[in-house]
């Protein structure tokens, strides 16, 4: 009786062999790059030969496991007839069969890959007369996104002893990105990060920053497909000091020094205008009061006839003291003059008395004598006239010349 029981057994494994279909999908998971195109293979095996129809249905999981499924592609192809594939909505010209009967292939072809394609995908094959075994596999596909630009922003005041955080987000990127910050000195060499400073999640935190803090900042933000960097540049200011207010000051400072130099400009303009205005044209400039002024004004108007008066008579006195002197000296001049010329007068008419009575005879002196007479006493006249011209026009252009200085 057991081993009736055993055959049966062993008669039904084989039979539940012989007619089963295996559906197999090779890998679990298929990662693709957003945009891309992408094959999922999907095989199937059966014992069955004769076969008269085959259908094939491609179906992804709903995000809500209460909607139904995403019809994706479904074919039904008899061997006796033409073949017909209906596509679902929203992949419309983007997914395709790619099948073969007798090697047991009924691939999925999708073209350009969406982010929505990140889900669970199901191959199921169907054949009349055999529905035991496996007829159906899944496989999930996950759609990467590179990570977008990422952002870096700081947060708080970039001032000493303060606490600040570097930020860095890409909004987009699956796998979801990772982020790493390097830093440079402000000569552009590499250096690694503050002591007291954590980075997590695109978020550097600096504590209690100082100048040697400023520098260069690059964030990477990478996944599985490839990778985007930013960068800023962090200055640590003294407190409550920037670009702006730094400028802000300056600017204000000078204005008022500028502000200032015109004015005392003009007032010190306006007070040469006053004083011109109020002192006389012969009056001195002063740094004494005004009473002080008008009692020196007194004085010296007092003193000024008195001294003018006397360095006058001074003056004069000792004009006429030098007059008097130049003609006493002139007149004894004048006089040795006369003498010399009257001695050599003589001395010639004496000389040609003597030559004439010696030389010429007594017809001819009287002629000669009165030639010599006449000519002589002209020239001798002539030249007592014009000396005594010389010494007149000289002596009247020295009295002249005394008496206009003496007049000054």
């Amino acid at each position: 009786m057991a081993k009736a029981t055993f055959a049966v057994f062993l008669f039904s494994v084989v039979i539940f062999k012989t007619w089963a279909i295996t559906v197999d999908i090779p890998l679990s998971t298929y990662e693709i790059a957003r945009g891309d195109n992408v094959t999922i293979p999907c095989f199937f095996k059966t014992t069955k030969t004769d076969i008269k129809a085959v259908t094939i249905d491609w179906a992804a999981h709903p995000d809500d496991e209460s909607d139904p499924e995403i019809v994706v592609l479904s074919g039904f192809f008899p061997t006796n007839a033409v073949p017909s594939i209906d596509v679902g909505e929203g992949y419309q010209g983007r997914a395709s069969l790619q099948y073969d009967f007798t090697k047991g292939i009924a691939d999925l072809q999708l073209s350009s890959v969406t982010s929505k394609e990140t889900r669970v995908f199901q191959c199921k094959v169907s054949i009349p007369g055999d529905k035991t075994g496996k007829p159906s596999d899944t496989t999930k596909i996950v759609v990467l996104v590179a990570p977008s630009k990422p952002i870096c922003r700081i947060e708080g005041k970039a001032e000493y002893f303060q606490n600040i955080s570097l930020t860095c987000k890409s909004e987009e990127g699956t796998p979801t990105p990772t982020y790493k910050w390097t830093n440079f000195d402000v000569n552009n060499a590499p250096r690694p990060s503050p002591p007291k400073s954590t980075d997590v999640n695109g978020v550097l935190s600096l504590y209690n920053i100082s100048v040697d803090t400023s520098g260069y900042y690059i964030c990477t933000s990478a996944n599985k497909i490839r990778s985007q960097t930013c960068n800023l540049t962090l200055a640590v200011m003294p407190p409550s000091m920037n670009i702006a207010s730094t400028a802000g000051i300056i600017g204000g400072v000078l204005a008022v020094l500028l502000i200032l130099v015109v004015v005392i400009c003009c007032c010190c303009r306006r007070k040469d205008k006053d004083k011109s205005e109020e002192l006389p044209a012969n009056a001195e400039y002063t740094d004494r009061e005004p009473h002080e002024i008008e009692e020196h004004q007194d004085e010296r108007v007092e003193s000024k006839p008195e001294r003018s008066s006397n360095q006058r008579d001074q003056y004069e006195d000792r004009s006429g003291q030098d007059y008097d002197h130049r003609s006493d000296r002139y007149s004894d001049r004048r006089d040795d003059y006369d003498d010399r010329r009257t001695r050599s007068n003589d001395r010639l008419n004496d000389r040609y008395d003597d030559r004439r009575d010696d030389r010429y005879d007594d017809r001819r002196s009287d002629r000669y004598d009165d030639r010599r007479s006449d000519r002589y006493d002209d020239q001798r006249n002539d030249r007592r006239d014009q000396y005594d011209d010389r010494y007149d026009d000289r002596r009247n252009y020295r009295r002249d010349h005394y008496d206009d200085r003496r007049d000054r």
